[in-house]
């Protein structure tokens, strides 16, 4: 009976783990400014009227070239060179040149965002806010290794919250859905063991506070 319950708990354990993985992988802090930009684009259709359907796709490949592929690739690079033990990024040492490498691509996006005319204002606080992310999180990480998924989370969290004020209107079921997915992030980085209590909600502190700061700074 007692085998029979810790198969059983294993083989539980291990689906937790498949699942928990394949969050991490989809709702990876990468791909976060690329969900972003199509949310905005989906719910604030008005905002870009002025731009071609064609023009559109090109800004969405553009936000997913230089917010996701880019910085992954560097990192790819970084790991084919030696300079990173595994594109995981599982120590602090690994962690920093990838923190470095995706500031530079995010103070782009947000130095470029600073004349966007066709294009909702929000954006320039978010891009703003991520690019503080990487600043804090490098600081951070010089102590403790913050989770980088929890910044993710909190970041899509206090923006979506942040722009239905900017907007003056709420969508609650994207609250909630939001919530609930960076809630479901953080408990799979948990479930991995990748990072302590303390590493995770440090990261979500990181993300809300600096979607505050760039709207405070950059709106």
């Amino acid at each position: 009976m007692a085998e029979a319950l810790i198969a059983t708990y294993r083989d539980e354990s291990k689906i937790l783990r498949f699942i928990a993985k394949v969050v991490s992988y989809v709702l990876h802090p990468l791909f976060i400014p690329t969900y972003i930009f199509i949310w905005i684009v989906k719910r604030f259709p008005v905002d870009f009227e002025d731009i071609t359907r064609q023009g559109l796709l090109l800004k969405e490949i553009s936000v997913f070239l230089n917010a996701s592929f880019f910085p992954a690739f560097a990192v790819f690079l970084l790991y084919k060179l030696k300079f990173i033990e595994t594109i995981y990024l599982r120590t602090q040492k690994d962690r920093i040149i990838p923190y470095i490498i995706t500031m530079i691509f995010y103070w782009w996006m947000w130095y470029l965002s600073r004349s966007f005319s066709d294009q909702p204002a929000v954006l320039k606080f978010f891009y703003f806010g991520i690019f503080l992310t990487t600043i804090f999180g490098l600081i951070i990480n010089n102590f403790i290794k913050i989770s980088m998924h929890a910044i993710g989370a909190g970041t899509f969290v206090s923006f979506i919250i942040l722009t239905c004020f900017a907007y003056q209107t709420l969508l609650g079921a994207d609250i909630i859905i939001a919530t609930f997915l960076a809630g479901t992030i953080c408990t799979a980085r948990l479930l991995l063991n990748q990072h302590s209590n303390t590493e995770i909600y440090s990261g979500l502190i990181i993300g809300i506070g600096c979607q505050l700061l760039g709207l405070w700074i950059a709106l």
